[in-house]
Formats: structure tokens, C-alpha cells, sequence
């Protein structure tokens, strides 16, 4: 027989061999369980693709394992799964790496050109890219590595191009001069890629003079140097005040160009001095009003940010720092009323930080009008939406959608397959390389410099990595369209809900327009992963959690199993070192287990290779498992992650590890049984921890992981089994040994053997059963002899539980000792209840006490009040009988 050898488990020892054996077999890959595999059941699930110049954070290890425990779990109950791996190629990003790689060698992009800094990227992207992918191995994540993908790859370009194609050609993607959001540093940007900070910035108010007079109206502005690209002073009509100046004209400052003074009901009255400047070209509210009023589109800096000739002495300086320079100059020439603090906020660019302007460019948009059906299919809930609550927030975005702003000022990405032609002027789209104007043949011809938003090709994800658009990609693997048969529409998307409308909302569009269906049948959202303290984590605050850390120091199970224990739908993880310890002990307490059952036998056989257990511990065993299978079952098909794990903890750390083995204790020849139980619900935990469950199960089997002998591939447990009779006695022993060790401790008795103890149940047992039960709690809870009886027996220690009470004679026992000692302790817990509700009743005190102070104080007194309940029921029993 094996010996236990340590005490704890070394992760270490096994987590990267496995890993490698996982992967060498294949078991990843779609057929990697093919003897196992169900007629007609498949699972597809998408890799939300990470940039390639990320690395792996806590959020991206949440996401991860979620995605692993479905995929694990749909691989062993059957299903040809296919979990679809791959990175983005983020434009903007990625090209900030390489052109400050560059600029540290005194490079400019703009001295290489297009194409060779294109080439530089790809060899970074060949070297340093993608780091990522290895770091999720560390994890245990088991997606279908060979099919790995690259939003830039060459069948994804060909599916980009035949989706924007077809866009183009439908007038779906149209070209315009807009006002857009605007870095000056990454170009355009779409409305949900700008971030909203507060700002302590500054209000100035301006006097714009009328013609050849003193009098002057006031106008406030948070950006004086945009003060050059009014084309108005706008009032409301209804104001008495301003309203019969409407037709009038008002002078710039410095500049002396004259602008009318027009009237807009937009303009709201009590705000500032109820004069507004209007500057079509720099705010986004100006230019709806400019063009309801057919206003100038004055522009007064460049994509660079560097003001023109508009603003006379003060071009060639950067706009915010011109801020401070034109103000001086307007406060000594007498154009400045006042300036006055003023918080607002601003809006930064994602990627870069850079504030973000209003500007006119010219761009490609995708138009709204697109969204229309997929809105209507998700509300007949062709996708759902875990939790619910988030079809709401999709709703209500959607109800606001703008035309998406699409082009990109960048050479990384995808560029824009539009084509013009320099001799007639025509504009087209096409899928391949031109060579020559379709129209009038000149091959004078050139391609739009701009890129494609990068999340335009991540929202063609769930289908151009199945192929689409091209009968191949790379090499050597053929693509065929029975991918897009097979996993189109994806089963499941499992992602963070800050995405939802960056990316899934966009992914439902496009997957919809293109292919006639929605891209998924359910949509799993989940939260943020917080410190222990609720706070989101920042490099600012110093409370960023590595992974990689977690699982140098824990393991990767031990990782896993604490994310999924603490995620609960529409709530966010709160991860402490606490609620690793307790994810730690329970491997430990399960690698014990382990080497329990090697102390009674060589190996253990699979549960379906005996049939139904024969002894009684083992029925019982075997029922309880059957109950967690199905639980655990029922919470993975909803994604209720938290509550699979629980109901694995329950069953393993309680049910068997604490109860089951104490009670095989009694009688030894149900080891057998209970270790082939015990096999089966490793089989339940592989999910959750591969590693772990992996290393057991061989050890339990007296084998080694090799090619079709892993626990990842064998069948996900659907035992089932029901024994009412014997489940109900082995639910009274275990009540009746919990009982009465209680009450030994009250009296000071804990794990000495005492002569007597008599049982009253409250419901019948058939007799043939007696001497069971009276035989395990007689041995666990350290009784010579237990009897049944049918009344209450006086002078005794009671104890009631629900399914029975327990009585102890107490003729021989001194229990004014105890009894002293409780009544000490109950008046110490009364005195210190005393003292809380004093402090949490006083108005200075609830007043003037930080938040975690009170807090603190409450969740003492209720700790408090719940230890004299448990002092004052113990006394009671004292004097029962």
C-alpha cells in the first residue's frame, strides 16, 4: 500500500509538467475528446481576445477561469468544444510600443514610411507580442491552441474587408465631414473611447464688444483658445433681457471679426450670464446649433493641436499651452470680466491620457441605422443576457446609438479598403488589392491611408475566426464552412461588463447584419475583481493583485477556486489573502484525504465499474453525491459559478472529508466504495481545479497522465442514486454525535468516554438499523452505551436538535463548577453589550465616528449579543431535566 508522504500539496511539482501533457495529447483541441464525444452536441466559446502588447491581469484571470470551467465542464459531458484562442492587434497601442521604440533610437515612423514601419511592428509582434497567451497557460486555461487567431492575421483581413465591403456597398458605411472626438496624439475616437475625469479647471468670461460702442456682452468659456472659431453669441428668445439684440452683431476680441447674435431656445437662461459662445467646429452642442443655423465651421488648430493662422500672433503654439498665454493677453487689453473656479469634467482619451477635443474630420462611419434587427432579436431573447439586469443597460444604449465613427488616424490596422481614382475621381470599395480604376482604367490610382477602428475587426470575432469570408488560413490548415455550421452562432460569451458596448453590442450587430443571427445564445457578464476592501485597484492606490503573483504563492487552483467561490452574478469580487487561505486549506485538506485512502488500499476503481455501493456508509456517501451532481449541474447551466464552487466545498471539505472519512473509520470495509465516491467527485472539481483533481484521480488509480487517460476527458459524473431509509439514519447518527459532543463540552467532557447517553427521536426508524446507528455514535462520540427511548429523562443534560434530543445523566457530575463559569462569562458579554449600545446610541458619537468606526462597533455588538445567546443556552441545558 502507498504511504503518505507529506503533509501538505506542492502544486509546484506537478502544474507545468501537466500542463505540457495537456497540451502534447491534444486535449485542447476539438477532437481532443472525441471517445467521449455526444451526436450533435457542440460548444463554442470565444477567447475575448487580449492586446497583444497586454499581459495577464486579475481581471483577464476571472474571465479566464469562468471561461475554463464551462469549456471543462461541456468537454466531459460530451460536447465537441472549441474554445476559440487569439489576440488583437490594438492599433493604437501597439503602435505607440513601436514608435517609442523607435524615438528611444532617434527614429521618427515618418522616416521609415508606411510600409517598413508596418514591417517593424510585425517583427515586434513575432518577438515580444502575444506574451500574454503563455501567461494564461499558468492558469490552467485549456483553449484550442493550434487554431489560435490575430485580428490581423491574413484570413482576418480578408473577412474585414468583405465585411466593410459589403457595408460600403449596402451605404451602410458612409464618408463624411463630422465633428468627432478628437486626441491629438491616437486621432479620432468613438464616443464610448473617451473617459470622463473631473476637472478643477477655470470659467472665463469675455466681453465681446459691439461695433464702434463701449457696450459688450459677456460670454463664459472653460477653452478661451477656441474663442477664435465662433461664428455666433447665442441668447435664448424668451430672454427679456437679450432677446431684442437677436439680428445684432458683437466684435472678437484681438481679432475684431464681426459675428451675429442669433436667438436658440437651447440656450438655458439661468446659466452663466445667458449668453453663449457658439463654436461649431470645437463643442458638440455648437455644432448641432451651427447647423440648425447654417453657421461657419471655423477650425483653429490642426490634428496636432497646433494653433493656425486663425488666431493670428498666437499660431504655431500648442492649444493648452496657448490657454494661459491668450488669457494674459485678453486680461491687458481689457477683454476679461472675471474668472472664476469652476469644476467640470473633461473628456481623456483611453489609451493615451491626451484630453480629447471636439473636432472636424473628415472620417468613415458606420451608420446606426445598422443596430435596428439585432436590437430586435435580443429582445426576443435570441441572446440572453446573465445577469438580466444588463438586457437594460443594452437597451438603453442602444435607444441613444449614434452613427460609430470607424477610421483611425494610425498606420497599424486594418486599412480601409477604399480606393480612388486620381484621373476621374471615382471612389470604391474592394475586397482585393486594385490595380487599376474600374471606371476609367488609369492605374493612377491609391488606397485610403486611414485604419479601421480596431474593435471593427474584434466585432467580427465570433464568425471571421471561424472562417469566414476565406476558404482558408495560414499554411497548412484548411478552413472549411462546416466551422461556421458548427459553432455559428457561438454558444456562450463570457466577458467583463465594461465591454458591453465597446464590444458585444458591436459583436451582436455585426454578427446579426453579416450572418442573419445573433453571435450568441447567452451573454454571461461579469463584475470587477476588487481588493478586499471594495476599492477598484490602480497602480495609484499600490493595490493592483498580479496574478502570476497568486499563483507563484498559492497555485493556480487555488486561484481559480477562490475567484469562482467569490464570483456572484452582478456583484464585485472582493479578493483578500483571507479567502486564498481557506481555497488552500481545502486542497491540503483534500490531498489529505487522498492519503488517507493509499493508507487502506493500492487503488481505487471508477464508480460505475461496482455498480451501487453495498455498504451503508457507502450508500449514503453515494447519495449525497448523487445530490451534488445534480446541484452542481443545475448552478453550471445557469452560470452560477460561486454557487457550483460552494456546493463542492460542501460536499468535499463537510461531507466527506470530515464526516465520511471519520465514520469509514468505524467499520474499514466500505474504503473501497467510499475512495471510488471520492474519484467520482474529482471528477465534479476538475473545472474548478484541473491541476489538482488531475494529480489525485492518478494517484487514486495507482496511473499516470498519458494519451487517453486524463480525468479531462472522461465522462462528467451523472450518477444517481436514492436509498430514503438509510439516507435518514445516517442524517440521525451524524445529528445525534454532533449533539452530544456539544453537550460533553458544556460540561467539560469533551473527548472523554462516558457510560450513558439515551436518544429520543422524533420519527421511527425501522429496527433492523438500531445497532447501526447505536454502533457509529457510540465509537465517534465516545459513548459505552446509547439508549433509545421515548421520553424525556430527568436529570440529565438535554440537548435538541431537529431531528432528535440527547440526554446525558448528570448524577454523577459537579456542575456547579460550569455553571460558575458561564455565569462569569455571561455577565462579562452583558457588560461589554452594555458599553456598544451605549457608545451606538449616543448622537455625538454616531455623529462624529468615521464610517468603518461604526461599522466595526456594530458588527461587535451583534458578535457579542450572539455569544451570550450561545452562554445563556448552555446554562439552560444545565438545568433541564
Amino acid at each position: 500500500m502507498q504511504e503518505k508522504t507529506n503533509s501538505t500539496y506542492n502544486p509546484k511539482e506537478i502544474e507545468e509538467s501537466y500542463y505540457q501533457l495537456w497540451e502534447q495529447c491534444g486535449y485542447f483541441e476539438i477532437y481532443g475528446n472525441e471517445a467521449i464525444q455526444k451526436v450533435g452536441k457542440t460548444f463554442c466559446i470565444m477567447l475575448p481576445p487580449p492586446n497583444v502588447t497586454g499581459s495577464l491581469h486579475i481581471g483577464h484571470a476571472l474571465n479566464h477561469t469562468l471561461i475554463d470551467i464551462m469549456v471543462r465542464f461541456k468537454r466531459m459531458d460530451g460536447f465537441k468544444t472549441l474554445w476559440q484562442p487569439g489576440l488583437d492587434h490594438a492599433g493604437i497601442a501597439t503602435q505607440n510600443v513601436v514608435e517609442k521604440q523607435l524615438l528611444a533610437q532617434g527614429i521618427k515612423k515618418e522616416d521609415l514610411g508606411r510600409d517598413t514601419f508596418i514591417k517593424k511592428v510585425w517583427e515586434w509582434k513575432e518577438q515580444s507580442g502575444g506574451l500574454i497567451l503563455q501567461q494564461m497557460r499558468k492558469l490552467g486555461v485549456s483553449p484550442a491552441w493550434s487554431r489560435t487567431r490575430f485580428t490581423m492575421d491574413e484570413g482576418l483581413q480578408k473577412a474585414v474587408r468583405e465585411v466593410f465591403v459589403k457595408l460600403y456597398n449596402e451605404g451602410l458605411i458612409i464618408q463624411g465631414k463630422y465633428l468627432v472626438n478628437w486626441c491629438t496624439h491616437d486621432g479620432a475616437l468613438s464616443d464610448i473611447e473617451v473617459e470622463y475625469k473631473e476637472n478643477e479647471g477655470k470659467l472665463y468670461y469675455l466681453r465681446y464688444f459691439f461695433k464702434e460702442s463701449q457696450d459688450y456682452l459677456v460670454v463664459a468659456t472653460t477653452r478661451p483658445e477656441t474663442y477664435f472659431g465662433d461664428t455666433a453669441v447665442m441668447v435664448n428668445p424668451k430672454d427679456s433681457r437679450f432677446n431684442k439684440l437677436i439680428g445684432k452683431s458683437v466684435k472678437l476680441p484681438l481679432s475684431n471679426k464681426e459675428i451675429p447674435i442669433i436667438g436658440d431656445s437651447y440656450v438655458d437662461m439661468e446659466f452663466g450670464t445667458g449668453c453663449v459662445k457658439v463654436t461649431p467646429a470645437h463643442d458638440s452642442n455648437d455644432y448641432e446649433v451651427g447647423k440648425r443655423h447654417n453657421l461657419e465651421q471655423i477650425v483653429v488648430f490642426d490634428k496636432k493641436g497646433i494653433l493656425n493662422e486663425i488666431t493670428g500672433e498666437f499660431a504655431g503654439l500648442e492649444r493648452l499651452e496657448a490657454r494661459e498665454i491668450i488669457v494674459e493677453k485678453l486680461q491687458k487689453l481689457g477683454f476679461i470680466e472675471k474668472i472664476e473656479s469652476h469644476k467640470n469634467q473633461v473628456g481623456h482619451c483611453y489609451r493615451c491620457g491626451n484630453v480629447v477635443e471636439p473636432y472636424i474630420s473628415k472620417q468613415w462611419f458606420l451608420k446606426k441605422e445598422i443596430a435596428q434587427k439585432a436590437i430586435e432579436k435580443t429582445n426576443a431573447n435570441e441572446s440572453k443576457f446573465f445577469p438580466p439586469q444588463w438586457k437594460n443597460n443594452y437597451n438603453a444604449w442602444m435607444k441613444e446609438l449614434r452613427d460609430w465613427c470607424i477610421s483611425r488616424q494610425l498606420w497599424w490596422g486594418h486599412q480601409i479598403p477604399v480606393f480612388y481614382c486620381n484621373t476621374c475621381k471615382a471612389q470604391w470599395a474592394d475586397t482585393k488589392e486594385t490595380k487599376h480604376c474600374p471606371k476609367c482604367k488609369s492605374e493612377d490610382i491609391y488606397q485610403d491611408p486611414d485604419v479601421l477602428d480596431t474593435w471593427f475587426s474584434s466585432a467580427l470575432w465570433s464568425f471571421s475566426t471561424l472562417g469566414f469570408g476565406n476558404g482558408e488560413w495560414g499554411k497548412d490548415t484548411l478552413w472549411f464552412e462546416e466551422d461556421l455550421k458548427t459553432f455559428y452562432p457561438n454558444s456562450l460569451l463570457i466577458t467583463g461588463f465594461d465591454i458591453l458596448f465597446f464590444w458585444v453590442a458591436r459583436m451582436l450587430i455585426l454578427g446579426e447584419h453579416s450572418l442573419s443571427k445573433l453571435p450568441f445564445r447567452d451573454i454571461y457578464l461579469h463584475a470587477l475583481v476588487r481588493d478586499e476592501k471594495g476599492q477598484k485597484m490602480s497602480k495609484s492606490k499600490g493595490n493592483v493583485i498580479n496574478p502570476l503573483d497568486l499563483i507563484e504563492n498559492y497555485s493556480a487552483d487555488v486561484l481559480r477556486f477562490t475567484l469562482a467561490t467569490l464570483c456572484v452574478q452582478g456583484r464585485d469580487i472582493k479578493l483578500s489573502n483571507n479567502q486564498l487561505e481557506i481555497s488552500k486549506n481545502f486542497t491540503n485538506k483534500l490531498y489529505n484525504a487522498t492519503n488517507f485512502l493509499l493508507l487502506n488500499a493500492n487503488s481505487f476503481p471508477n464508480l460505475e465499474e461496482f455498480g451501487t455501493p453495498k455498504s451503508a456508509l457507502g450508500q449514503y456517501l453515494a447519495q449525497l453525491l448523487s445530490e451534488t451532481i445534480k446541484e452542481i449541474r443545475t448552478h453550471l447551466e445557469s452560470y452560477r459559478f460561486n454557487d457550483g464552487a460552494n456546493t463542492l466545498y460542501r460536499f468535499l471539505w463537510g461531507s466527506f472529508c470530515d464526516w465520511g472519512i471519520e465514520l469509514s473509520k468505524v467499520s474499514k470495509d466500505c474504503i473501497i466504495e467510499i475512495g471510488a465516491i471520492f474519484k467520482e467527485s474529482l471528477l465534479l472539481l476538475h473545472p474548478y481545479m484541473p491541476f489538482l483533481s488531475e494529480y489525485l484521480w492518478h494517484r487514486l488509480s495507482n496511473s499516470n497522465l498519458e494519451k487517453n487517460n486524463s480525468i479531462m476527458v472522461k465522462p462528467y459524473p451523472t450518477f444517481s442514486y436514492n436509498n430514503a431509509t438509510n439516507f435518514k439514519v445516517f442524517e440521525i447518527i451524524l445529528d445525534a454525535i454532533i449533539s452530544i459532543r456539544r453537550s460533553k463540552t458544556t460540561i467539560n467532557l469533551a473527548n472523554q468516554k462516558i457510560d450513558k447517553a439515551y436518544i429520543r427521536l422524533n420519527d421511527t426508524i425501522p429496527d433492523n438499523l438500531l445497532d447501526l446507528l447505536k454502533n457509529y455514535i457510540c465509537k465517534l462520540a465516545k459513548v459505552a452505551d446509547i439508549q433509545i427511548t421515548h421520553q424525556k429523562i430527568p436529570n440529565c443534560i438535554v440537548d435538541i436538535t431537529e431531528k432528535l434530543e440527547t440526554y446525558i445523566p448528570t448524577q454523577s457530575i459537579d456542575l456547579n463548577p460550569i455553571i460558575q463559569r458561564l455565569q462569569k462569562q455571561q455577565e462579562k458579554t452583558q457588560k461589554e453589550i452594555n458599553k456598544l449600545e451605549g457608545m451606538l446610541n449616543n448622537p455625538k458619537f454616531l455623529a462624529n465616528a468615521p464610517k468603518n468606526v461604526l461599522a466595526d462597533n456594530q458588527n461587535l455588538l451583534l458578535e457579542q449579543q450572539e455569544k451570550l445567546n450561545k452562554i445563556q443556552l448552555e446554562l439552560k441545558s444545565l438545568f433541564r431535566g
